[in-house]
């Protein structure tokens, strides 16, 4: 991936020259990690497939997480309410707050997250990728939570919803 620092502060990432990191369910397209961005952030767009499921009920101790939904529907879970993101929608889920998020039963999603301030979290979703592929253990997931500040979380509302779309 090839990222250019512009005019001292702005982040340049080209959609050609963007790394891809591909699972069974979805691509990533890694934009900015915090390490070339002056102000911290982190961003990546995921294109769910239909009835893919995202992450599993987490929380951050440090990020504010940004969704914006550039198509289709995602379903996500914030704190204990679950609802469905369409196209053009925009959420913020604050740090300490459960979420997750899946593609919306029958459907697809095409996806802008962003993190605040960021981390070096493109590793952890080429684990991530690693793991759905069968290349990697899922300890080294859970062995990663304070590195990547995701710490995962049971979500008997989370594993409700889907059950119901599946």
């Amino acid at each position: 991936m090839k990222t250019t620092v512009t005019g001292g502060r702005s982040v340049l990432t080209r959609h050609a020259e963007a790394e891809t990191c591909a699972d069974p369910s979805s691509v990533m397209t890694l934009l900015a990690d915090s390490a070339s961005t002056a102000d911290g952030f982190t961003s990546y767009r995921s294109t769910f497939a239909q009835g893919a499921v995202g992450a599993p009920a987490h929380f951050h101790t440090k990020a504010t997480e940004l969704f914006f939904v550039i198509s289709g529907s995602l379903q996500v879970l914030v704190g204990e309410e679950v609802t469905v993101l369409e196209a053009g929608d925009f959420l913020a889920v604050p740090p300490h707050t459960p979420h997750a998020f899946a593609a919306a039963p029958g459907c697809a999603a095409d996806v802008l997250f962003v993190f605040t301030p960021g981390m070096d979290r493109f590793d952890y979703l080429r684990l991530l990728g690693r793991v759905m592929r069968g290349e990697a253990d899922a300890k080294e997931i859970a062995a990663s939570a304070e590195r990547f500040d995701n710490h995962y979380v049971d979500s008997p509302v989370w594993r409700a919803a889907l059950e119901v779309s599946a």
